[in-house]
């Protein structure tokens, strides 16, 4: 029994695979079972920031692992108080809840803005709007927060609570915030990444920031695919002009290792006191080593670098034959094909090219690091696979 014919007949059967064995790579390349080698513009869908088997990364996990790889959180452990305290720093936030994915950092976001809202004004005060085609996780209550009915078919009865409005729609948010009562938070992504990177209008982040504060509605940021640089700067909502009051995030953040992290402003930094919440993993060790070396190497220099790679890919591809649009920022960018995205991503794969698809757009989310002849390289073979 080979590794395709084992995993099909012992692993769970919710992936439709690839027809593709990777056994190794490094940085921006990849290899299969029989040597051949792809450039890489999935990261393991914006997961490995630096690529794969990063060497400073995996040094600074190794070591630590030689020191302490596991520590309940009924003690104290020095990574994940220093990961804690470089979150706080960058992005002005206050407390850091540590989990294990961007699943359980959003679980930790709809708590705190519950129990904020409960606290302060009792407990009929807890619905959040969401947007339409939001992702937000695949627990209950994060599905229940995602804004496709398509992915909760057959997982009925939701999670009570969750409102949805349409994205980039100000007069209907507007009209909900008027007409409903008992709203507690605002939960948004500012790309939309699993929804064919769908961005956020300036004007709509501006009308939700204003409801918010006129209502004392929270600000929930889901960053999990956006953050840690992917979009050019360091999370996505600097680049709107507000800060959020609680703010997710996950995928790059570890490097490679599962972690997610809930990050909560001045508002709510004391609204979780101790039994609220927990995880039994949050704050491993050697994860937040990892994260810590992932966060010390997103500069200013890196992040210019993301940018011009993004506006690269954006103006090579924009008006190419068989491209009828491309959205996103930085390095999360969508692109509309004529082709189905489908066959995009088969014939980009057979020559050597491993992208994404969502929700019918091809989707690109490299490493932040990729050197540019690869993105030059691997460009030319997504222009001819869409022509």
């Amino acid at each position: 029994m080979n590794i395709k014919e084992m995993d099909k007949k012992y692993v769970a059967n919710t992936y439709a695979r690839f027809p593709v064995l990777l056994e190794h790579g490094s940085g921006s390349l990849v290899y299969d079972d029989a040597g051949k080698e792809y450039i890489d513009l999935g990261a393991g869908i914006a997961v490995t920031s630096f690529g794969i088997a990063d060497s400073e990364w995996a040094a600074a996990v190794t070591a630590q692992l030689t020191k302490l790889q596991h520590c309940s959180n009924l003690y104290y452990t020095e990574p994940c108080a220093e990961l804690a305290e470089k979150l706080c720093e960058l992005s002005g936030m206050k407390k850091v809840f540590f989990g294990n994915s961007g699943a359980e950092a959003n679980e930790c976001a709809i708590k705190t803005a519950r129990k904020y809202s409960c606290d302060k004004y009792g407990p009929d005060r807890y619905k959040i709007v969401t947007l339409v085609d939001s992702f937000h996780g695949r627990t209950i209550a994060t599905l229940s927060a995602t804004g496709q009915p398509d992915l909760q078919a057959g997982f009925a009865p939701m999670v009570p609570g969750f409102i949805y409005t349409p994205v980039n729609d100000c007069e209907a948010l507007k009209a909900l915030v008027e007409s409903e009562s008992g709203i507690c938070a605002f939960m948004f992504e500012l790309i939309q990444g699993e929804s064919g990177v769908n961005v956020l209008s300036q004007e709509f982040v501006d009308c939700m920031v204003s409801l918010a504060k006129e209502h004392d509605i929270l600000l929930v940021d889901d960053e999990v695919q956006a953050g840690n640089g992917r979009t050019g700067t360091l999370y996505a909502y600097m680049q709107y002009g507000f800060t959020p009051d609680i703010m997710s995030t996950a995928k790059g953040l570890g490097g490679g290792l599962p972690i997610g992290a809930c990050l909560m402003g001045e508002k709510v930094q004391d609204t979780m006191g101790a039994g609220t919440h927990g995880s039994t993993f949050g704050g491993n060790p050697a994860v937040c080593a990892g994260a810590l070396n992932i966060l010390s190497r997103i500069d200013g220099k890196l992040l210019a670098d993301v940018k011009a790679k993004g506006e690269y890919i954006v103006k090579e591809l924009s008006g190419a034959p068989g491209v009828k649009g491309i959205s996103g920022k930085g390095l999360m960018i969508g692109i509309e094909t004529e082709k189905s995205a489908g066959d995009v991503l088969a014939e980009c794969m057979a020559n050597g090219v491993l992208v994404l698809t969502a929700h019918g757009k091809v989707r690109l989310v490299p490493a932040l690091n990729i050197p540019m002849e690869l993105v030059e390289k691997a460009v030319a073979v997504i222009k001819a696979a869409c022509a």
